[in-house]
């Protein structure tokens, strides 16, 4: 049975959005669905996420590109650029904590649409080993959306290798909708 709300329905999903993994059952905060399992999906789609995080930041190049959006959350890359670069040959940790925090917030909007006003709360984040410069890709699972907080796992890995270069926990403020 397909849920009518918002953002749940069946394992069957929205078209523009695909499923990499089997659907995930997510505790539903909401309160008509309160204490029901729903299956998560995403409201948003790779191409209108792309979109708003160009609006959302209007006088700068977008610095991400979105790869995917599924129910578990998205997948983005940071093109690597000579600007990324630190002492050493390899991407800064600004450029890799940036990704994170992107990545964890893509992750959230993916699921409740486009609120730009979600605000990281916190971000903790090691770094593993040292990214060769070359692009990097984040992958933002969600470990919890509620009403009013959303806590997403960042796992970043270079492009061409299967090692973690870094591994963030972002919590992120939901304003009331």
């Amino acid at each position: 049975m397909a849920h009518k709300a918002r953002g749940f329905e069946s394992p069957s999903l929205r078209q523009g959005v695909h499923e990499a993994e089997p659907a995930v059952p997510v505790l539903c905060r909401d309160s008509q669905y309160s204490g029901e399992l729903a299956w998560a999906v995403p409201l948003m789609s790779v191409d209108e996420l792309q979109d708003f995080l160009a609006q959302s930041f209007p006088g700068a190049p977008t610095p991400f590109v979105v790869c995917e959006a599924a129910n578990w959350g998205v997948r983005l890359r940071l093109p690597v650029t000579e600007a990324h670069e630190r002492p050493g040959g390899t991407v800064s940790g600004p450029a890799l904590m940036a990704l994170a925090d992107c990545g964890a917030w893509l992750a959230i909007v993916a699921q409740i649409g486009p609120v730009a006003l979600s605000v990281t709360t916190s971000l903790h984040i090691d770094f593993l080993r040292k990214p060769s410069m070359v692009d990097v890709e984040a992958e933002g699972r969600l470990l919890k959306l509620g009403r009013r907080l959303g806590v997403v796992d960042v796992t970043m890995r270079s492009v061409g290798s299967e090692d973690i270069v870094a591994k963030a926990q972002v919590t992120y403020s939901i304003p009331p909708r």
